[in-house]
């Protein structure tokens, strides 16, 4: 039995991982869903940097006193990953990023956007009057959840927060997770087109040096195709 702690991409919460986490546990093992700071329906975005994302993190794992765990991320989740796996080494038994950003020292998450793509970004988190991004209907229509029904796709639209700005402008100052001995892995979806860039999922799992394992579904197959994804993390 392993203890799966699970954490969401931008502007998810826990709730995004519920499908899969039921699964988890219905094969037998331990699964904890976390909602980053910021993201709770109602919470205050304000002021909010990386480093409480990734302290987030570590402290649920401690608080929970959780050990053999098995850390996955999906999507930009793979930021507070990477930073609190470095506190958390000795309590991990393997990382799993999923369809992730796998961060680069010194890199934040827009650095791996295209420059236009970024330089928008920026403006709109500069704009706006608490410091948030969020996404537009066509970001979740062609990169999220192309090829689902408009009804899907509007419902993920309604339910999505915005997110803390600096989560994206932040970067890391850790050594490469490689470094920490910890198994590692990688999950991807097959027709993603969520990571900002054609080539970016090649990128990331180059730095990890890994074959991935590849599951069905678009970026949020989390919650399109949870059996498979379910599959892919139990291989992983």
């Amino acid at each position: 039995m392993s203890t799966f702690v699970l954490i969401p991409g931008a502007w998810h919460a826990g709730w995004a991982w519920r499908p899969v986490a039921r699964r988890l546990r219905d094969a037998g093992h331990q699964a904890a869903a976390l909602t980053m700071p910021g993201l709770a329906d109602g919470d205050d975005p304000t002021g909010l940097h990386l480093q409480a994302a990734v302290d987030h993190v570590v402290g649920e794992v401690e608080r929970r006193d959780l050990a053999a765990v098995v850390l996955v991320a999906h999507s930009w989740g793979g930021y507070p990953l990477t930073g609190a796996a470095h506190s958390l080494a000795e309590r991990l038994s393997k990382v799993v990023y999923y369809s992730a950003f796998v961060p680069a020292r010194g890199r934040s998450a827009l650095d791996e956007l295209p420059p236009e793509f970024a330089a928008t970004v920026r403006t709109a988190i500069r704009s706006s009057p608490d410091w948030t991004w969020a996404p537009t209907f066509e970001i979740v229509q062609r990169a999220l959840m192309q090829g689902e029904p408009e009804q899907l796709q509007r419902f993920l639209f309604e339910t999505l927060v915005p997110q803390p700005g600096n989560y994206h402008l932040d970067a890391l100052d850790v050594p490469e997770l490689t470094s920490l001995g910890v198994p590692v892995a990688y999950v991807l979806s097959a027709d993603d087109q969520g990571l900002g860039r054609p080539d970016a999922a090649a990128d990331f799992i180059g730095r990890l040096g890994v074959e991935p394992i590849v599951v069905p579904g678009p970026h949020e197959s989390l919650l399109t195709h949870p059996e498979g994804v379910t599959h892919g993390l139990l291989r992983a």
